[in-house]
């Protein structure tokens, strides 16, 4: 129970929240979850949840974020019923607007009063599309038939509510600018010098509020085209028949304005962008192959954050992943332990530094940092232990430690709990494999190579590395991986800039019918890549396309299909841009 003293200090505080705008508070709050005050951003949030929309929406948001960064079912449970909640608060109308903390201090003047409501009517419109969109995601994470088709159709009222507003808030600020202009023609020079009040529209609704609305549903809509975009081509036709456009340079232009905007989300777009360069673009080789595209919009972002966010350990995430796409893996590995120490109190973010520790440790070749890191991830962490255990288990094995191996593959044939899921169904596969031909080194160095080229992490090592796993590759002769051998070995020749070597390499991958079955997506990858490279020659730009096409047409049912869909699918937007077909 709270002393005196603690009760009095809880009282000075709410009596500052009430002198407050409920926007500056959750702007406040935001501001507070980033600088790694975690526990006091929740409770802050919660404290004034019943009583403003905008604080709800924190709350729920808050709960969401920590349900996105761990994938746990109680965690995503909560996350739900969070944002239903708020979803009801938004849409009740005992809630009037009376009772919103900015709207217990000013109603005073009636036109004041009216365009407040006006204000309210919008950010609750705002807020329930955004708790559709984040309630659409947790029914995608779940990766079944009839959660993708429920999520469509939340996704179809969320996007007809952005649209709405979007264009409600614009019209507002175009009438806003109209009487700005006439009112400006009519002041004096005298009048023009001094301090004039806040512009007020029709109805009492001022320009800085308007600009707050319109950064605030920018984000969802910038956010909501940005994912559109990114949809595998496959289910494009459904897409489309919810009526999605799916523009990613409007959705870049969207999340960049609501980044510098006084809304609450301006923070979150601001990390929306960093996710999208330094993740989402690198990882499905969006805008072209080079994984080193918007590293210079990323850098510039955290230079201009540096000042207000110096020690917050996402920003510090961040910071590691540009370094790690430089190839400065030192210093990424020195950036991911600094944000790990910063989020002592967040578990979550510690298991995302973690997982990168782990495959900064692999790209340098360290198999048994590696392994630590990602055996205390199947410890901790409840999303895939399956996954990471198979991690842990190609790199103990790597580092020479066969016996601690083996044990740790036999774990994940117990841990494969999500049968419906690709990389479980992926690291379940590769296991069950290694124990079957008893592991070597050399074969779990080929497991390690394997994921790196995977997950596109290969163009961050550096030569010597990328030398030194090609001599373990290349000393490899069991038939039933010779494709993949091939494959791998392409693809370190192309980041080493050897390019007939590459061709030599894929193609040899392409022929490969042996291995087929154990590793069924090499061939749709070797044509894959082998159309990338040709891409690059005028004169070979038409076989190219011709190898992406073939990629994508005639073969099904491998791993990771979605996966290649996605990257031929930008590789051959990219190539209309270039070349009008």
């Amino acid at each position: 129970m709270a002393g005196p003293e603690e009760q009095q200090q809880q009282r000075v505080e709410e009596e500052k929240a009430e002198n407050i705008e409920d926007a500056e508070l959750a702007f406040q709050g935001i501001n507070m979850l980033l600088n790694n005050g975690f526990k006091e951003s929740d409770e802050l949030f919660r404290r004034y949840r019943t009583q403003s929309p905008l604080m709800s929406f924190g709350a729920s948001f808050v709960s969401f974020l920590n349900a996105m960064m761990t994938f746990e079912e109680e965690k995503m449970q909560m996350a739900c019923d969070d944002l239903r909640t708020t979803e009801k608060l938004c849409e009740s109308d005992n809630t009037g607007v009376i009772e919103t903390i900015r709207n217990k201090i000013k109603k005073s003047m009636d036109s004041q009063r009216s365009g407040m409501a006006v204000v309210d009517r919008l950010q609750r419109q705002i807020i329930v599309a955004d708790c559709q969109v984040y309630l659409a995601v947790l029914s995608f994470v779940k990766q079944e038939l009839s959660a993708y088709i429920k999520g469509g159709w939340i996704l179809r009222k969320a996007w007809k509510m952005y649209n709405k507003c979007y264009s409600d808030i614009s019209q507002l600020q175009e009438a806003c600018r109209r009487r700005s202009s006439s009112q400006q023609g009519e002041l004096t020079s005298d009048q023009a010098n001094h301090n004039t009040p806040v512009a007020e529209c029709s109805g009492g609704v001022t320009e800085e509020a308007l600009g707050r609305l319109k950064g605030s549903v920018s984000f969802g809509y910038g956010l909501f085209h940005l994912c559109i975009s990114m949809v595998p081509p496959h289910l494009l036709k459904i897409v489309n028949l919810l009526g999605f456009p799916g523009d990613r340079h409007q959705g870049l232009a969207s999340l960049a304005y609501a980044s510098e905007s006084k809304d609450m989300k301006a923070p979150l777009a601001t990390l929306a962008l960093l996710w999208y360069h330094t993740v989402v673009q690198p990882f499905f080789a969006l805008d072209g192959s080079d994984s080193r595209a918007g590293l210079m919009e990323a850098k510039a972002i955290l230079q201009k954050k540096a000042v207000i966010y110096p020690n917050s350990s996402l920003f510090i995430f961040f910071r590691g992943r540009v370094q790690r796409l430089e190839c400065q893996i030192n210093s990424a590995l020195a950036s991911f332990h600094d944000a790990l120490e910063f989020a002592s109190d967040q578990r979550e973010i510690q298991h995302v530094c973690l997982y990168e520790i782990g495959w900064c440790s692999m790209i340098e070749m360290n198999f048994e940092d590696a392994y630590k890191a990602f055996e205390r991830l199947k410890n901790e962490s409840r999303w895939s232990q399956c996954y990471y255990a198979y991690l842990t288990g190609v790199c103990q094995g790597a580092s020479g430690d066969l016996e601690g191996a083996k044990a740790i593959f036999k774990d994940v044939h117990k841990l494969f709990k999500r049968k419906n899921n690709q990389i479980e169904q992926f690291a379940f596969k590769r296991a069950e494999r290694m124990r079957k031909v008893s592991a070597t080194q050399e074969l779990c160095i080929l497991g390690v190579v394997e994921v790196l080229y995977l997950w596109k992490a290969l163009p961050n090592c550096s030569s010597s590395k990328l030398q030194l796993m090609s001599q373990v590759l290349q000393g490899l002769d069991d038939p039933s991986c010779q494709g993949l051998k091939h494959l791998l070995l392409g693809a370190i020749q192309k980041c080493l800039g050897n390019i007939k070597d590459a061709i030599q390499s894929y193609q040899m991958a392409a022929r490969d019918e042996m291995g087929r079955q154990t590793n069924s997506y090499v061939q749709p990858y070797s044509y894959y890549e082998l159309g990338c490279v040709l891409l690059a020659k005028p004169e070979t730009l038409s076989k190219g396309r011709s190898l992406l096409l073939q990629a994508k047409e005639n073969y099904a049912g491998y791993d990771f299909e979605n996966r290649l869909h996605v990257r031929i699918h930008s590789a051959l937007a990219s190539l209309k841009d270039v070349v009008p077909q």
